[in-house]
């Protein structure tokens, strides 16, 4: 595996530049109260405008979403895509499931809502591929195949065994399965490459029935479908109502944020599960296996090969996710801090994607100069944000109070209030469309405490710090410091729908 000291000067002074931006933003208030209070002052008040900004336009594109998903449950697709009736039976579509000590009955619950998909099965080619590292792995695939490999078309299982310079994690996984799936499926049974898609398919993601018809349309209807990915809304409500009420909190808000990214194509880039074209992704080479976050890597290695024409398209149709759980409350908000860590450290791909924006002189510079700011933005502010807007004014008055005897250190604080009291519109609309898209209540939470759920957003400060601040400063330090980050699977944790 890379270590620090291997690589090139220049990436690591990319790798440094996230941690000093951050870091930097976040202890200006600190000291430029001391010298400069009133460009303290206007820093505050420009990220409170930001953030109201953001707030206005992510519920605005939420909401959009909201009524899109709706619509699109209730489209007959399998029905439109008979417009293409000839290319449609030549068309096949490869799930790559990589699974870690996952449960069975989670893997199960996964297949099973393939297996209710209304596309025909025979063209679905499924392969779930474990780790040899994992004890009893070939026990659990020998059971599954057992079960399942009559349902589909074809049904494969690999073990991924442990190799020299690779990064253990998703994308290795993904990137042995699939050239597996190409040598012992695809070749061999001559399915047409220039047909089929690859879906990157989380272990514990439930597909919704129609989304390979949907997929087959999109895929058919588009002139430039080698140059597309498509992503359904990553929804973390599997086991929405058994988390503790931080996990709730801080979920509610990433369901809500991916949803909408659907209606933001300036801002959306494809993650955790998503489809793309078999053709595309054998051309650059399949997954990377030296890295951690698979998903904006491949975007990224995609969209600079070809010149900047690939494009991620919304499927509108939920793709249900578990929330990060465990066997207890502290393990489970253990469990959700390192999963967000592990999100945050898409930050390591950020230096990949800032060389690749210089070494790209034939892309348009307007269309990369958008997706590369819109990145880095997005990675380099995580863990800043709540700093400045959650206690930025308390430290300019503390550290200097006789600002607060100017007219700007007088009005600060209540302009400041003012701003933030006006994202609670935002925050409102958001808890409205979360109750329209989670699932219903279970016989076995109190009807009480549901009424109660409103109420858990008051622990928004603390979840902002604890499940935000604090993993992406987490992420950034590692990457600073070249302490790279070891991939760990969330714990999953089976819930039987007719137990409590």
């Amino acid at each position: 595996m890379t270590t620090s000291t291997d690589k090139p000067r220049v990436d690591r002074l990319l790798e440094f530049l996230p941690g000093l931006t951050s870091y930097s933003l976040i202890l200006f208030p600190i000291i430029g109260s001391f010298f400069s209070p009133l460009w303290v002052a206007y820093y505050i008040l420009f990220f409170d405008l930001l953030w109201l900004y953001k707030s206005i336009t992510m519920t605005t594109a939420a909401l959009i979403s909201h009524f899109r998903l709706k619509a699109s449950q209730q489209m007959d697709w399998a029905g439109e895509l008979k417009a293409f009736s000839s290319d449609a039976k030549k068309l096949h579509h490869i799930i790559v499931i990589p699974t870690y000590k996952e449960p069975i009955n989670i893997l199960r619950r996964t297949l099973d809502a393939l297996n209710n998909q209304d596309f025909d099965h025979k063209r679905l080619i499924v392969a779930v591929g474990g780790e040899s590292r994992e004890d009893g792995i070939s026990k659990k695939l020998n059971q599954l195949k057992t079960e399942y490999q009559d349902k589909f078309g074809y049904f494969l299982t690999t073990i991924h065994p442990d190799l020299p310079d690779e990064v253990k994690g998703k994308s290795s996984n993904s990137a042995w399965i699939i050239k597996q799936v190409v040598d012992k499926i695809i070749k061999p049974n001559k399915i047409p490459i220039d047909y089929t898609t690859v879906t990157s398919h989380d272990a514990d993601v439930i597909l919704h029935p129609k989304y390979y018809s949907y997929l087959s349309f999109k895929f058919l209807d588009d002139p430039d479908r080698y140059l597309r990915f498509w992503q359904p809304a990553v929804m973390f409500y599997n086991n929405f109502w058994s988390i503790p009420a931080p996990g709730r909190v801080i979920n509610t808000f990433s369901t809500i944020w991916m949803m909408a990214l659907l209606s933001r194509p300036d801002r959306l880039v494809n993650f955790s599960t998503y489809s793309l074209s078999l053709k595309m992704l054998q051309s650059v080479g399949f997954w990377d296996v030296d890295v951690i976050p698979e998903d904006y890597r491949i975007f990224f290695k995609c969209f600079f090969k070809f010149q900047g024409q690939v494009e991620v398209i919304p499927i509108f149709l939920p793709a249900y996710a578990d929330a990060a759980e465990s066997s207890s409350y502290w393990q489970s908000l253990k469990n959700q801090y390192e999963q967000l860590k592990r999100w945050a450290w898409g930050v390591s791909d950020d230096p990949y994607v800032i060389k690749q924006f210089f070494k790209s002189p034939s892309v348009s510079f307007l269309n990369k100069a958008i997706r590369v700011l819109r990145i880095v933005e997005d990675h380099f502010l995580w863990p800043v944000n709540w700093f400045v807007i959650t206690i930025g004014v308390n430290i300019i008055l503390l550290i200097n109070p006789y600002f607060s005897h100017t007219i700007i250190g007088y009005t600060l604080p209540k302009l400041s209030s003012l701003i933030l009291s006006l994202t609670l519109i935002s925050l409102l609309v958001i808890l409205i469309i979360d109750s329209k898209q989670r699932p219903k209540r279970p016989s076995w939470f109190p009807r009480w405490r549901s009424w109660l759920i409103p109420l858990e957003f008051i622990l928004m400060p603390v979840v902002g710090f604890f499940f935000n601040a604090l993993p992406g400063l987490d992420a950034h330090t590692r990457l600073m410091l070249g302490k790279y980050l070891e991939y760990k699977v969330t714990e999953k944790v089976y819930h039987d729908k007719n137990k409590k």
